[in-house]
């Protein structure tokens, strides 16, 4: 056996994301290159790691075996690595969080100071729907999850970092038209919404069925920032959080329309299982946003306030 960490690392991300093109992209490498590197570390082997089956790719058992000793072999390399710097008395690790997408806009101002206090640290975060974010958290694959709305099945900790505020949305020709009769915007525009399994959409749905409204069409597409910019194109109306929109707010390309019963109100938190062993730096990161939180936020988003 004449198998490398890169060979392994590259194996590993292929099996999660069961995508040639996909481990590609995170490897930040080409898709020939990901495919040389799997053949040649699947030559080491007389039983298959992968099949593909009409186009898609499958990892047979002998390969989830493989998977799962080489994501423990390459966790002991980062761990003689984390322990050489400690020994050297920096703090280093990697912290793993996973983000609900309209997070994007709020959870880098809570990591830059820290990650340039301690710049040994690696950082991964991935940043999906809610059903994602949970699910990563229930299976204890990251450290933290940031979210807007507390998961009911699962056992945690939290701690509040930020209002989340949610609006009824629309372009200046909307706008202009707006009169008393906040339901006459869901009889005349499309109402645009996330997918299922986001917390905005959640919300969304939550406030129609409590207002009663029969919104004209329906149009669901897959991110904030999708939503964002069919709204501004004038194809609907949406509810959104504020959080994303400063500068459209500021640049007159969006509106907030007046509709009886919002802003909804949740709460931005930092969560993690009830009882979770943590590392040295997810323990520091924990810290620090305990003692930072109320600065950052004044710092960063004063400017809610403001509508």
């Amino acid at each position: 056996m004449n198998y490398t960490l890169h060979q392994l690392q590259v194996f590993l991300i292929v099996t999660k994301t069961l995508s040639i093109t996909r481990a590609a992209e995170e490897l930040f490498l080409t898709q020939p290159a990901v495919s040389i590197q799997l053949k040649n570390f699947q030559n080491q082997f007389e039983i298959p790691l992968t099949e593909v089956i009409k186009k898609r790719l499958y990892v047979t058992d002998f390969g989830k075996e493989i998977a799962l000793a080489a994501e423990n072999i390459l966790n002991e390399v980062y761990a003689i690595n984390y322990k050489t710097l400690a020994f050297k008395g920096k703090l280093s690790g990697r912290l793993k969080l996973s983000v609900v997408s309209t997070g994007k806009y709020v959870i880098p101002y809570y990591l830059s100071n820290f990650l340039k206090n301690y710049n040994e640290i690696e950082l991964e975060m991935d940043v999906n729907n809610k059903k994602n974010v949970v699910k990563a958290l229930k299976n204890n694959e990251v450290d933290f999850a940031f979210v807007s709305v507390l998961p009911k099945e699962l056992d945690i900790e939290s701690e509040i970092l930020l209002e989340n505020n949610l609006y009824l949305v629309g372009d200046a020709a909307v706008y202009n038209k707006t009169n008393t009769d906040f339901l006459s915007l869901f009889s005349s525009s499309p109402l645009i919404s996330r997918e299922l399994g986001s917390a905005t959409r959640t919300a969304m749905e939550d406030y129609i069925a409590q207002q009663n409204i029969q919104p004209k069409t329906r149009i669901t597409l897959t991110s904030n920032e999708a939503v964002k910019q069919a709204v501004i194109a004038g194809i609907g109306i949406s509810i959104m959080p504020i959080i994303g929109l400063k500068n459209e707010l500021d640049n007159g390309s969006l509106f907030l329309l007046p509709a009886n019963g919002l802003p909804i109100v949740t709460s931005w938190r930092l969560i993690w299982l009830k009882g979770k062993k943590m590392s040295p730096v997810a323990s520091a990161f924990l810290d620090y946003i305990k003692s930072n939180k109320n600065e950052i936020k004044e710092s960063h988003f004063s400017w809610i306030k403001n509508y």
